[in-house]
């Protein structure tokens, strides 16, 4: 249901009075631990489980054994210590959509791995991969933002204390959650910062408690596993899944397609670290060729980027246009002809089908537009970002496409 309409109202909770502890639970080894270890003991660790409840954000890109895990495992803990476990999503892209509450029970039977709307959804939408550069936004807008909403609609400024998993490897994030935190009440709470447990720890207190090596929890297409140093473990993982590998492939090339410079790890793709003469990695690239056959389309892709008055650059502006839609050796043969009849040089990728015109490439120096004429798989939409085309002809004076597909 909405976060707007949404009150804990379903049989055997606690009231919203009642509730003075969250506990952030992002499913991964170091939140995990946490969770774990106070269960044992609650009273130990000043938690009262009548005046708790655990969130869980879906973004429904979790690894299949992370699941599995908090199914076999941490559920039943749950269940037994009648624990409230609050699961949520994102209701869609925009702000407005609000949240959907996916359980609210003392007694979870299952883990919800997405709701009606998925991070992954938006970016196949707009043809990009997660951007490394500043903030985690996706994370902001699929974890960060949806507790938040929850948060102010149940607690109502009331004070309470929220338990954040981050490790003692991470003593930073304990001040930029506590600077970035508008919620009315709330004090963040770092335990494990505090019990100095490194994430080391962390798996070794869930091995012994559980007899099973914990994972880190990330989305399936995360671009961190290079910064986080784990892009060894990273991609062993993706062998061991072969078809979640051929989705993320897609979801990669498709973004290339309409700027190569959208590599899943900055400067390194994951198309490029996959070697077709080891078998595991093959396995992958043939789940990444079954991904490309469905239809696809030809695009108009233009991009601008330009100054601010102080000159400073602008975030930079996008229009997406579908032009046609077909098989994808048909769209590149017609752009390849007529590219050709008017002297514009085509990119193809024969091996998975991606041609290429540039009207208008980019250059080093701002202010600047970008034009291009692309082929990928059918699954972006026809967006334009707002005051788009006055900003084109402002800068460009009206001049359009010289290619006769549009």
């Amino acid at each position: 249901m909405p976060a707007a309409a949404y009150t804990p109202s379903l049989p055997g909770l606690s009231t919203a009075d009642e509730v003075d502890t969250v506990i952030n639970w992002g499913l991964g080894a170091d939140s995990t631990a946490y969770l774990a270890r106070i269960l044992t003991n609650p009273a130990a660790h000043s938690i009262d489980l009548e005046r708790t409840a655990v969130l869980y954000m879906a973004t429904g890109s979790e690894w299949p054994e992370t699941r599995m895990l908090v199914e076999e495992f941490m559920l039943p803990l749950l269940r037994e210590h009648g624990v409230r476990f609050v699961q949520l999503s994102r209701s869609g892209q925009p702000k407005a959509a609000g949240i959907t509450v996916l359980d609210d029970s003392r007694r979870p039977e299952r883990l919800f791995a997405r709701g009606p709307w998925t991070l992954w959804d938006e970016l196949e939408s707009v043809g990009t991969v997660p951007q490394q550069a500043g903030t985690r936004k996706c994370s902001l807008r699929a974890k960060g933002e949806v507790g938040d909403r929850w948060l102010m609609q149940v607690m109502g400024g009331r004070p309470f204390r929220q338990i954040m998993g981050f490790n003692a490897d991470e003593p930073g994030r304990r001040f930029g959650d506590a600077a970035a935190s508008r919620i009315p009440g709330r004090t963040g709470v770092y335990p494990l910062i505090d019990w100095g447990w490194h994430r080391r720890q962390c798996e070794d207190y869930l091995l012994e408690r559980f007899g099973v090596h914990w994972p880190k929890s990330y989305c399936t297409f995360c671009c961190f596993p290079v910064s986080m140093g784990a892009l060894p473990a990273h991609l062993e993982r993706m062998r061991s899944h072969p078809d979640i590998a051929g989705e993320v492939l897609r979801l990669e090339y498709t973004a290339m397609s309409l700027n190569p410079n959208a590599r899943l790890y900055g400067k390194r793709s994951l198309l490029e670290l996959l070697d077709p003469s080891r078998p595991r990695d093959r396995a992958c690239l043939e789940a990444f060729e079954r991904e490309l056959d469905v239809p696809w389309a030809l695009y108009h892709v233009r991009r601008l980027f330009l100054l601010s008055e102080t000159g400073k650059r602008r975030p930079v502006m996008r229009s997406t246009e579908r032009v046609d839609i077909g098989r994808p050796q048909q769209l590149a043969r017609r752009l390849i002809t007529v590219s050709e009849r008017h002297g514009v040089d085509v990119e193809h990728d024969p091996l998975y089908g991606c041609a290429r015109a540039w009207l208008r490439p980019r250059r080093e120096a701002w202010p600047m537009a970008e034009e291009l004429f692309v082929t990928a798989p059918a699954r972006v939409i026809d967006k334009q970002d707002k005051h788009f085309e006055r900003e084109w002809r402002a800068l460009l004076s009206g001049s359009a496409a010289r290619l006769p597909l549009a």
